[in-house]
């Protein structure tokens, strides 16, 4: 399992959220306190983050190298500042390589995504259903081979048939999607997620047939106010909630939150 975070509110240097908090993803990477599998997340990470005053695409950092040993990391983070950030920290899951194609933040166009969780036995069990299930626009978007991006296809491709949709629709269809081919081929998954354009943070926890990750959020803490801040693990002390099984949260321009639940009765 790997390790997420995602910040939205005042503009910060990118080191104040993802290394100076006690628990930062940092320190997850290393010594997390809340996987349900694997030890530590040293297969890789990234950063994406968007201007916090121009309306660019995002931008990515990414290392295939644990996130503790990357030299660069530390005047990056004191350098860049933004007022939408998502981080990541990788436990690969065995079988898949490690290399850049793999690493996430995934993007699309103003889109970033970032997942923990699995798909069991990915490449012989929904690898291909998944991928007969897409667009061409949404399957020529994977890059790489994990199960982690072709949910972000599978996502991506409920999003662009419905333009006039909004990314909590096309995040429900695409999970209750993943769940009835979950089902229908007998494997368990897991998808914890978090997606931004750049204005608004969406993120879910949600799982078929097995438990969900571990997924938490906080907004408006004394050190960080006007602003949201989803986690897989607390990254410091302070008034976090526990994100529901099945539920996707919200979090719009004015960091207005609510809450859905995913029904896949």
């Amino acid at each position: 399992m790997c390790r997420l975070l995602g910040y939205i509110g005042s503009s910060i240097p990118l080191d104040y959220i993802l290394s100076k908090p006690e628990h930062s993803l940092i320190v997850q990477s290393y010594q997390p306190l809340e996987m349900n599998s694997g030890v530590v997340n040293a297969d890789g990470f990234g950063i994406g983050w968007y201007h916090p005053e121009k309306d660019t695409e995002p931008f990515i950092y990414k290392n295939v190298i644990p996130i503790w040993n990357d030299v660069n990391l530390s005047s990056l983070g004191r350098y860049v500042e933004s007022s939408c950030i998502l981080g990541y920290v990788r436990s690969a899951t065995t079988g898949q390589a490690v290399d850049m194609s793999n690493c996430q933040p995934f993007k699309f166009e103003q889109l970033l995504f970032i997942h923990n969780g699995k798909i069991d036995n990915f490449k012989q069990t929904l690898m291909r259903p998944i991928s007969e299930t897409l667009s061409d626009v949404a399957y020529k978007s994977i890059k790489g081979s994990t199960d982690s991006e072709h949910f972000f296809a599978l996502f991506l491709d409920e999003y662009l048939k419905n333009p006039d949709g909004t990314l909590e629709q096309a995040l429900q269809s695409a999970l209750l999607k993943l769940a009835e081919l979950a089902k229908s081929h007998q494997v368990s998954a897991s998808v914890n997620i978090i997606i931004s354009d750049g204005k608004r943070l969406i993120a879910a926890r949600f799982a078929s047939g097995i438990e969900c990750p571990s997924l938490y959020w906080t907004r408006d803490d004394l050190n960080y106010p006007k602003s949201v801040i989803i986690a897989s693990e607390p990254i410091f002390k302070g008034d976090w909630h526990r994100f529901s099984e099945q539920s996707i949260l919200s979090v719009g321009q004015d960091l207005e939150i609510e809450i859905y639940q995913v029904s896949t009765n």
